[in-house]
């Protein structure tokens, strides 16, 4: 496996860094490979800009920091304009045109996915969000598998809000996997 440096971003609230969390644990527990995880936050915890770093590999991880990322998810115009130019050419941005406006073009390839609209139509509720992006992430990327993510989920989530998580996931995979053919 090459390698996979990603940063997640967005404004606080969006579940951006429990995304990454999520991520990370399943590539560890669940696919045997190595991950480290570390995140910021802005001023404010709530509407405050967040990152957190992803590093997903089969050998040790010696930085925990990503410099150049091969992913790079901005989920507010605040964290695309902050963090387009680090993307690692040939990289992979992800946004979503109802919170972001591409205005620059980037050496990347460039996803649009109406992640928030689509939670919103097919399940109602804007907190699981960070879940459809996730799931967007892992279709377009295929660094772990589905299953490895909903484990890490039943050890997180509230038993009822279990199937709504599942859902949202599976809402992100199908975009994700649709934009990457």
């Amino acid at each position: 496996m090459e390698r996979c440096r990603m940063v997640f971003s967005g404004s606080g609230g969006q579940g951006v860094i429990t995304a990454a969390i999520i991520l990370s644990e399943a590539a560890v527990l669940y696919e045997g490979l190595e991950a480290v995880q570390t995140q910021a936050y802005g001023a404010a915890a709530r509407g405050g800009a967040t990152r957190s770093d992803v590093i997903i590999a089969d050998t040790p991880i010696n930085f925990p920091k990503v410099i150049q990322p091969n992913v790079l998810v901005c989920l507010t115009q605040e964290a695309y304009n902050t963090f387009y130019a680090i993307i690692r050419p040939g990289g992979l941005l992800v946004t979503d045109p109802r919170f972001v406006s591409l205005q620059v073009k980037v050496d990347a390839i460039q996803r649009e996915l109406p992640m928030y609209q689509t939670v919103m139509e097919k399940i109602g509720k804007p907190i699981v969000f960070n879940i459809c992006m996730l799931g967007a992430v892992v279709g377009l990327t295929d660094l772990v598998r589905p299953e490895a993510i909903m484990k890490v989920l039943e050890t997180r989530i509230p038993r009822g809000f279990l199937e709504m998580n599942r859902q949202a996931l599976d809402l992100g995979l199908e975009l994700g996997q649709n934009a990457s053919k």
